[in-house]
C-alpha cells in the first residue's frame, strides 16, 4: 500500500510539473509578447464632447438629470422638463418650455448665465441616457 501511495504521490508530481514546461518555452519564444500595433487609438465620442464643454457651465443639449443637482429648484422636475423639451437652438429657448410655472420660470431666467448650448450628440443622448447616466 505504501508503494502505491508513493507511485501515485511520483505521478501526480510529474503530471503537475508537466502543466509549467509549455509556458516556459512559449515565453521564450515571444508568443506572450505584445506587438506593436500601427492602428490609431479609437476616440471616445462622449470624451471629445466633455473637452468641448465649458467648465462650470450645464449645457443643456446633452447634460444628464443629475447634473442639474447642483442648481438649487432644478432637480429632478425642472431638470426633466429641461431635457424632455431639446434639443435648444439657444440659451434663450430653453424659457419657452410649455407647462412651466411662474416660479420654474423665474428659476430659468435667474441661472440663465450657468447654461449653454451645443450641437446635440448622440451618445450622450442614446437612450434614457439623459435621464438615467447608470451613475451609482
Amino acid at each position: 500500500m505504501k508503494r502505491f501511495i508513493g507511485v501515485v504521490a511520483v505521478l501526480l508530481l510529474i503530471v503537475g510539473a508537466w502543466g509549467f514546461a509549455p509556458t516556459a518555452h512559449a515565453s521564450a519564444s515571444g508568443l506572450y509578447t505584445i506587438q506593436p500595433s500601427a492602428l490609431l487609438a479609437r476616440v471616445n465620442t462622449s470624451d471629445a464632447k466633455r473637452r468641448e464643454l465649458i467648465k462650470g457651465k450645464l449645457d443643456l443639449n446633452n447634460s444628464d438629470v443629475r447634473e442639474f443637482r447642483r442648481l438649487r429648484g432644478f432637480y429632478p422636475d425642472l431638470a426633466s422638463k429641461i431635457i424632455q423639451n431639446a434639443p435648444y437652438n439657444s440659451v434663450e429657448d430653453v424659457l419657452d418650455i410649455p407647462g412651466l410655472s411662474p416660479s420654474q420660470a423665474e428659476r430659468l431666467q435667474a441661472n440663465i448665465d450657468e447654461f449653454f448650448v451645443t450641437d446635440v450628440e448622440a451618445s450622450m443622448n442614446a437612450g434614457g441616457d439623459r435621464y438615467n447616466p447608470g451613475l451609482y
